[in-house]
């Protein structure tokens, strides 16, 4: 589909600086635009790249001046804040892109389960006995729905995304590729032949609305209870979270972290990539967690800030990785002192 310079100014309550009637069919990078696309500046670090881009149309601040001739092609649409308005027009674009309603004849829907309308259910999807898929729905490919399962609106679920049974998924979710929901939690208990018996784990997990979840993502369900995945959680590619842990509103979690069971997570915490953390703990509030951090105690105090494995304060992280830094030369000096003083041991 193609847009003009006026009709995209209309979305975003822009000013048109150029050609109304010139339009574009696709996006693109301010350094890699082509004609018929549109891109953005935003970081003035790129904005050399706005007096050479081939792009037809460029989004930018109004307060944008050229310091400099522009291309003649180059037309201008100048908002209050150009990546909100670019990201904007991001989502209207993937909303274009999605599939239109329609029900393969290749997808298994047991006769039990129900299907709201305006759904998209792609080829070899299973939707078990029992389910519930709301409106709007859209499942692509090779998507297990499990038995008793529960899909809110226009929720997003991409190809071959698993759902096991009694699972709850709230409304305008997006979860991504490979990832599993309500697969069994690591327990297990040891016998007298130090062999392990499987601890059966007959609960659910429990999603609510506007998660995001990344690819290969495995949220493993309650022994009892519910693991519970608050409202607006975005969670990244490769994450394993375990049994019964409960992470709160607003919550961001980077790839390759890992949560043990039963943990407890506040609200509005930012979690950095690879991070590891033991079960049964309790974590404020706002708590932030740097990448590659190993967290063993409950974090009690709201808004802490915290790095390091195991971790403590990042201001007294960042002190001791001074004086670990320079841990040779110290004990090169002391060695050398040692040896000066006769107390080296000889």
């Amino acid at each position: 589909m193609k847009f003009s310079a006026a009709q995209i100014a209309g979305l975003l309550n822009g000013e048109v600086d150029g050609n109304p009637e010139v339009t574009v069919s696709n996006l693109s990078k301010i350094e890699e635009g082509i004609p018929g696309t549109l891109s953005f500046l935003a970081n003035p670090k790129y904005a050399p790249h706005i007096y050479h881009t081939r792009a037809s149309i460029v989004i930018v601040a109004k307060s944008f001046v050229a310091e400099r001739a522009l291309p003649e092609s180059l037309t201008l649409i100048k908002v209050d804040d150009p990546k909100r308005s670019f990201a904007q027009l991001l989502e209207i674009y993937s909303q274009l892109k999605q599939p239109k309603a329609e029900i393969s004849p290749l997808a298994f829907i047991h006769p039990n389960a129900e299907i709201g309308h305006d759904c998209y259910i792609g080829s070899f999807v299973h939707i078990g006995n029992g389910s519930r898929i709301g409106e709007g729905v859209i499942l692509h490919p090779g998507v297990f729905i499990g038995d008793g399962v529960s899909v809110g609106n226009k929720t997003v679920l991409h190809a071959g995304v698993k759902v096991y049974s009694d699972c709850i998924i709230g409304a305008q979710c997006t979860i991504h590729g490979g990832t599993v929901i309500g697969g069994d939690g690591f327990g297990f208990t040891p016998n007298q032949d130090n062999q392990y018996a499987k601890v059966p784990h007959i609960g659910n997990v429990v999603i609510h609305d506007y998660v995001e979840i990344g690819a290969n993502t495995a949220i493993d369900r309650a022994t009892m209870g519910s693991t519970v995945i608050r409202k607006g959680v975005k969670l990244d590619n490769l994450i394993q979270i375990a049994h019964n842990v409960d992470i709160g509103e607003n919550t961001v979690i980077a790839a390759q972290t890992g949560i043990a069971g039963s943990t407890k997570i506040g609200k509005n915490c930012m979690i950095g990539g690879q991070v590891g953390i033991v079960g049964h703990l309790q974590i404020a509030d706002g708590t932030k967690i740097a990448a590659q951090s190993g967290i063993g105690h409950d974090i009690l105090e709201p808004d802490t800030v915290v790095q390091g494995s195991p971790a403590f304060s990042i201001m007294d992280y960042k002190k001791s990785y001074v004086g670990f830094r320079k841990l040779p030369d110290i004990l090169s000096r002391l060695a050398d002192l040692e040896k000066r003083t006769g107390m080296n041991g000889n």
